[in-house]
């Protein structure tokens, strides 16, 4: 127990290097009493940094993916250990774990009781299936578990173990709490717009990667910031909104908020519209998942309400940015279909950054790939998502190399 009766909550952090991961960890740091680190995962890029996390924290085990990592955060452990002074030969290091699999073996770590997913990718899909299994309540901010692998989640989370990170999710189960399932009668997903709001198809043609990455509100990482600028990241939202919250797709649109105060509203069937409104500060919703359902006080700053302002809310121009519709498509066929959206989107992203594609190209190709999948009925296990993952992989390499990507 916490100095202010909370109960502590022993965490592994999946995706510690990373926004998501750092941002969790200035939240321990701030309640020390409240959490305690007892694991982290990271894909072993960026090893002093993770040895630096893991000294300071005094986890009891550090999962890479990259297994030739393994030896560079060893040595930048032992380096950080000299650095604070410790003394090498009674340094113990922290359990390493290496490979694919390390991170699934870290989100069933035996004395956590609370897993962070902050992972970028379907990657985080395996992960957050080993963490609902071992019974921790998962923290969920790698949206890719759900949109390639919806049902297989939501079928192995009992109820309360399953808490959505996303700022707009956060902001819907708040919404929620004001009325029951059977009162709600349309989830509100806002959008900042990304950099592009405004411009029309034309506009976009020439679209550098340097453009398409300066979001005018949100700090991210470069493909989360890209899905922003195309709006992919708005469908793939919806799909993982049908599946943390029951509701229809149907039910579930789209609104542009520029100013990203406002972060998602839930109407209800009386006429009543909940919005959650706080500045634009991701720790404030990762705070609520790590504590859910009770709140982290000074989390982060709350709205000037002495400050005159104005906030906008927009339609969605569907023709200019096509993606929140060929998603919602995707997520009504079901099956294997979002997987393959969003493994498709990555592959394309990654080309676009890399110059081999147009901007245009990005969601233009996604709709390609998508069109020519034939779904599977279902999604009976993770081996038929990644099947799914591979192939449409594979076209959208297909597709870059053959004709450079529609333009």
């Amino acid at each position: 127990m916490s100095q202010n009766g909370a109960v502590t909550r022993d965490l592994v952090l999946l995706g510690s290097t990373g926004s998501i991961g750092t941002q969790a960890l200035d939240i321990v740091r701030a309640n020390p009493a409240q959490f305690r680190v007892v694991g982290l995962a990271a894909g072993g890029k960026r090893p002093e940094l993770l040895a630096a996390q893991a000294l300071e924290f005094g986890v009891e085990a550090v999962a890479v993916a990259r297994g030739t990592a393994a030896e560079d955060v060893q040595l930048a452990l032992y380096a950080a250990a000299q650095r604070a002074g410790f003394d090498r030969g009674a340094f113990a290091l922290p359990k390493l774990l290496t490979g694919p699999d390390a991170a699934s073996e870290l989100a069933a770590w035996p004395t956590a009781d609370l897993v962070v997913n902050g992972m970028t990718g379907s990657i985080g899909l395996a992960p957050t299936l080993a963490a609902l299994d071992a019974g921790h309540v998962l923290a969920l901010a790698n949206k890719e578990s759900l949109v390639a692998g919806g049902p297989l989640v939501t079928s192995r989370a009992r109820p309360g173990q399953l808490i959505p990170v996303d700022s707009e999710h956060s902001a819907l189960a708040q919404c929620l709490r004001s009325g029951s399932a059977a009162e709600v009668s349309r989830l509100v997903l806002t959008a900042s717009g990304g950099p592009f709001r405004g411009r029309t198809r034309a506009d976009l043609a020439d679209v550098t990667p340097a453009q398409a990455l300066a979001h005018p509100t949100w700090d991210m990482g470069p493909v989360v910031t890209c899905n922003s600028a195309t709006l992919v990241n708005k469908g793939l939202e919806i799909i993982e909104a049908h599946w943390l919250f029951g509701v229809p797709y149907d039910a579930i649109d789209v609104v542009v908020h520029p100013q990203s105060i406002v972060h998602s509203m839930v109407e209800f069937t009386d006429g009543s519209t909940i919005a959650q409104a706080s500045p634009p500060d991701m720790r404030l919703p990762i705070a609520l998942a790590m504590a859910w359902p009770d709140r982290v006080p000074g989390a982060a700053g709350a709205v000037d309400w002495s400050t005159a302002s104005t906030w906008e809310f927009l339609p969605l121009d569907h023709e200019t940015f096509p993606a929140v519709q060929l998603a919602r498509d995707a997520g009504r066929a079901g099956g294997t279909a979002p997987a393959v959206f969003n493994a498709a989107n990555e592959e394309l992203v990654a080309a676009f950054l890399d110059g081999r594609l147009p901007f245009l190209g990005i969601v233009d190709t996604l709709a390609t790939v998508v069109g020519e999948h034939v779904p599977a009925g279902d999604v009976p296990d993770i081996d038929a998502v990644q099947a799914a993952e591979d192939w449409a992989r594979r076209r959208a390499r297909e597709l870059v190399g053959s004709v450079g990507g529609a333009g």
